[in-house]
């Protein structure tokens, strides 16, 4: 009866953890990696029970807890994949179950002994953590707590190759019917307890960073536009320029400001100016790379740190950026009408900061308004880039004479 008792504890707490994660992804309006940190632990829960309380010494108990563990096992890693935006390698994880509950067949059928069962599914278990590792290796960014998952998963993934094998060179034959009363099996009672600990805090703990991450980013951002707020830009890009200085790298700006927006409102409303500047934002997040940062810095201007980029190379991003915003409709515009924008650009010079290289870029943008807008000009060019303009949204006192 005690040993029952104890062999709940695990499951119990797995509940627990279930209950958190489903109470995070509910109040905190969180992505769904989050649920298959919830599934994760109820899969682990059925298994562990099933383990605990069917007859060991039927043939398809090992069957049971190792498609549930596998269930488990894979949850977490796609939930795991999701969050950093890397492929959860499905496909692989299901080779490697079918591998193992093939030959884990074969196992049951030569032997009584379930020493080979253990190392069989202990060995996929851990085949699958390697790979979820390496898939959380190759994100692009990791913070603090992004390289203590990959620990906790490198810990998990070691646990089940090593313990078996560590385990059964001290009992190396274990019967089914005594599997309850082995070594073993208090082992995995005490190591599964602690590490299914150990894991469910770190994942805790990432739900809570990515909320108050998505928390902090929400109040950073521009409402109309999605992009940052001009505090939060210049402060993401002057830690950006610090790193490009001792990376080597190099970095540009550019600087954009709608043409004639104050006809805009005056014509059409305030409403369609919002339509316009929203449209605009837009234009630029989808052209810009995640690498880039843009924000807006006032009504109608915006301005992109490109990084790993050379003038010339930010030039023809600003082109990109100008000829699709005048092809893009706004709403509540004549179908006719198109926005057009000017652009300055400029590369970071040896040793400069963001305000020098902010100057420069925004003295490009004043003289290429000054040119006749609609075009985009570099620091240090005498003529900007321009072409042909499909419409360009005319002064408020030409539409009135129209009208």
């Amino acid at each position: 009866m005690r040993e029952q008792i104890i062999g709940l504890i695990t499951p119990t707490m797995a509940v627990v953890f279930i209950l958190v994660f489903l109470v995070l992804w509910n109040r905190g309006k969180m992505g769904n990696y989050v649920l298959a940190f919830a599934a994760s632990y109820l899969f682990f829960c059925i298994g562990f029970a099933a383990t605990h309380l069917l007859d060991t010494s039927t043939l398809y108990i090992f069957h049971v807890t190792q498609f549930f563990y596998t269930l488990s096992t894979v949850s977490a890693l796609w939930g795991l994949a999701t969050r950093v935006g890397q492929p959860p390698y499905l496909g692989v994880h299901l080779t490697i179950y079918g591998l193992s509950a093939a030959t884990l067949a074969i196992a049951v059928v030569m032997s009584s002994d379930i020493a080979p069962r253990l190392i069989i599914v202990n060995t996929g278990y851990g085949a699958m953590y390697l790979i979820g590792v390496m898939t959380l290796l190759g994100a692009h960014q990791r913070e603090a707590i992004d390289k203590l998952i990959i620990a906790a998963q490198a810990l998990l993934g070691a646990q089940f190759l090593i313990r078996p094998v560590l385990t059964l060179l001290v009992e190396s034959s274990i019967a089914a019917d005594a599997y309850r009363e082995s070594i073993y099996y208090s082992v995995v009672n005490l190591s599964l307890s602690l590490i299914s600990l150990v894991a469910a805090m770190v994942l805790v703990g990432a739900c809570v960073y990515d909320q108050i991450k998505a928390v902090r980013e929400r109040a950073e951002m521009d409402m109309l536009t999605g992009l940052r707020t001009r505090r939060a830009f210049e402060q993401d890009v002057v830690a950006q320029i610090e790193k490009a200085k001792l990376e080597g790298i190099p970095v540009s700006l550019v600087v954009a400001d709608i043409d004639h927006f104050k006809s805009v409102n005056d014509v059409w409303g305030h409403q369609v100016g919002d339509k316009a500047i929203a449209a605009f934002g837009h234009v630029i997040e989808d052209t810009i790379r995640d690498t880039d940062i843009a924000g807006r810095i006032g009504g109608e201007e915006f301005c992109v740190l490109a990084w790993n980029c050379d003038g010339e190379a930010a030039v023809a991003m600003a082109e990109r950026i100008r000829k699709r915003l005048g092809a893009t409709q706004v709403e509540g515009m004549p179908d006719d009408h198109r926005l057009t924008a000017s652009f300055g650009v400029a590369g970071r010079k040896e040793g400069e900061g963001y305000g020098k290289l902010f100057a420069r870029t925004d003295a490009a943008l004043y003289k290429a308004k000054q040119e006749g807008r609609n075009r985009t000009l570099a620091d240090g060019e005498d003529k900007g880039r321009s072409a042909s303009v499909t419409q360009l949204v005319p002064n408020s006192s030409d539409l009135r004479a129209k009208a």
